[in-house]
Formats: C-alpha cells, sequence, structure tokens
C-alpha cells in the first residue's frame, strides 16, 4: 500500500483537481481568518493540496507541531505563520515528490512571512515509523494531519508514535474519511478507493476503539461533513456505504474517563482566544459562550484546564463528589446527525 500511495500521489494526481471525489474542502467554507494565510502561499504549493478539513488549531503562538503526511506543505506553512518565527513545523510525508514541491518553496515563505529564520522542516519518511526519524519523545505541542491517517496499513502504529511524541496536554488534530460501515474488503484493495482515501476509511466506532486502546480515552469530533463521489463508476462500486470527513482532536491526558462523568464541575470562558472571542468551540456539543457558566463534565474540565487553553478560564468545583453520569451524552453515528453551529469550515 505505501507503494501504490506514493505512485498515486506523486506520479498521478498533478493537482487537487484530479480527484474524485469531495474530499478536498470547498473553498468557500474558508472562514476568514485562514484566507490571509493561504494567500502568503505559493501558488505550486497550494495546487498539489489533497486534504479534506482544516487542521489549524487556535493558539499555537511559539509552539512546536508536527504535520503527519504533509504532501507538498500547505499546512506546514499555514502552520508556520500561526506558530510565528519562535515556534516550529515539522513535517514528514513519504512521497519524493510532494516533498520536493515543499523544500523548493522554504525561502518564499520565509520572505512572504516577514521571518528572520526559517520556522519549518521537511522529514521523509512513514508515519507509522516516526520513531526512526529522530523525533524525541513528548517533543511536540502539537500533531496535525489532514486526510493521511486513512492511507496508513497500520493505524494504530500511528496512534501510538503520535501519543509519544507529544507533550503532557498536547493534543493530536486531525482530519480524516471515515466509513458508516466496515468497508468491505474488495473496496479495501481497490487502488484507486484507497488511493481517494475510501479504502482505507476506518468505520467510525472502530477508530473510536482504536484511539481509546492507544491511550486517547476521549476523542472529541470536531466537526463533519459527508463525502460525495463525484465519479459515476466510483459511487456505483460504494454502493451504501456513506464517507464522511471528519475532524477530531485527541488529548494526551492521563487519567480521562471512558465516559463523561458528572462531578458538578463548570467553566467561564473569560475570551481572548484568537477568532473565537465570543464563543470558544472545543468541539462540535462545547461551544461554550464568554461570561456564561457552563456545566461540563470531568473530562471536559481536565481537557481545558490541563492544557494550553487554562489561561483563558475559570474553574467551578473540583473531583471531590461524583454524581453518576453527565447527561446529555448519547451514542448513535456521530457524523451528520446534528449540525454544529460553531461557524467553522474546512478550507
Amino acid at each position: 500500500m505505501h507503494e501504490l500511495v506514493k505512485d498515486y500521489y506523486g506520479n498521478q494526481l498533478k493537482s487537487s483537481a484530479d480527484l474524485r471525489t469531495s474530499a478536498c474542502c470547498d473553498a468557500s467554507l474558508m472562514p476568514e481568518w485562514m484566507k490571509p494565510l493561504l494567500a502568503r502561499i505559493h501558488p505550486e504549493v497550494m495546487s498539489r493540496y489533497y486534504g479534506c478539513g482544516l487542521v489549524c488549531p487556535t493558539l499555537l503562538d511559539d509552539l512546536s507541531v508536527l504535520d503527519l503526511g504533509c504532501g507538498s506543505g500547505r499546512d506546514v506553512y499555514a502552520l508556520a505563520q500561526l506558530v510565528g518565527e519562535a515556534g516550529k513545523v515539522v513535517g514528514v510525508d513519504m512521497t519524493e515528490e510532494q516533498l520536493a514541491v515543499a523544500e523548493a518553496h522554504r525561502e518564499h515563505h520565509r520572505h512572504a512571512f516577514g521571518f528572520a529564520r526559517d520556522n519549518v522542516d521537511f522529514k521523509l519518511g512513514y508515519i507509522e515509523r516516526l520513531d526512526q526519524l529522530g523525533l524525541a519523545d513528548a517533543s511536540f505541542d502539537v500533531v496535525v494531519s489532514n486526510c493521511v491517517v486513512n492511507l496508513s496499513p497500520d493505524k494504530e502504529a500511528v496512534l501510538r508514535q503520535v501519543r509519544r511524541l507529544l507533550k503532557t496536554g498536547g493534543e493530536f488534530y486531525f482530519s480524516d474519511i471515515y466509513a458508516d460501515r466496515r468497508v468491505p474488503s474488495e473496496l479495501r484493495n481497490d487502488p484507486v478507493l484507497y488511493g481517494e482515501c475510501l479504502g482505507g476509511a476506518l468505520y467510525w466506532n472502530d477508530f473510536l476503539h482504536l484511539a481509546r486502546r492507544c491511550g486517547f480515552a476521549d476523542p472529541r469530533l470536531v466537526e463533519d461533513r459527508p463525502i460525495a463521489l463525484t465519479d459515476p463508476a466510483m459511487a456505483a462500486r460504494v454502493g451504501n456505504t456513506r464517507f464522511f470527513s471528519a475532524t477530531y482532536r485527541l488529548f494526551k491526558l492521563d487519567g480521562l474517563e471512558p465516559e463523561c462523568e458528572d462531578y458538578g464541575q463548570a467553566v467561564v470562558y473569560k475570551g481572548g482566544v484568537p477568532n473565537q472571542e465570543a464563543r470558544f468551540n472545543l468541539d462540535k456539543h462545547h461551544a461554550i459562550e464568554a461570561g456564561r457558566v457552563f456545566p461540563v463534565c470531568g473530562n471536559t474540565w481536565r481537557m481545558l484546564a490541563d492544557t494550553r487553553f487554562a489561561p483563558y478560564f475559570e474553574f467551578i468545583g473540583d473531583f471531590s463528589r461524583h454524581h453518576g453520569i453527565f447527561a446529555g451524552c448519547g451514542g448513535g453515528l456521530p457524523f451528520d446527525a446534528e449540525k454544529s453551529d460553531s461557524g467553522a469550515g474546512c478550507c
């Protein structure tokens, strides 16, 4: 599968226009704050973009960020502007042709961003084998990935490597393709479907179990949208299987519980997070309005209190008394069932 993917993204696809699904986001959905960042990125880098979501979380100033499957570097160069000159962004990809594009425009972007020093680095390698790239344990604040984990033949190895590289309180913030059922073997082994990010897509519930097994106890869905198959022959092959682009955030926090437990806690968002002054969007189900007391479960409390978000919140209560399961947490298909009103978009 590695060779198949390298050929598909290195040779067969010349631009995002060659894709046969709607996985690449509609530019009209791009949030306003993102447009100036992308406007500074070289056109050749932009033309080789194959992502399915927005993987630029907030509050990245001066942080170290790792991009898995960085391709031609579009997200790396967007993130480089967000971390600033004192921060660092490392991109990893296994496709030489894509990395050649990213490397060719390093100096262009340094000048475009007004930086005296280069704050990006690119490494050739496999995202399942990050331990072979000289990346130290607990050396990154945030790890991102844009529609790449599905292409890996060993997704568990990817998640375990991500957890190793994250600092405590850090997060894996990534977009990928998921299915509403387990993808049949004849589709998983189809070269085109695999290259288009469908064949390797996980059934969403299998992903949740995998994430928990790898130490990410409470995966949080940030946003999602259905994928349309624009190629009629491909749509016929896929049949009733539905695919979704979804963004998750997984926090490296020891002690998170498998369920949302109620300890009578609440938070008050004080404002101040860029582009989220009036309301902080932790995930699809937690849009926290500034200045209002917002009840939270113990896990949500930890995701705010024990991470880079803590200075922007007041915290009410503690863990001294347990009140049972936190009300309002349900199961079922997480995608497409409840539209987020966060105002965020993909690009």
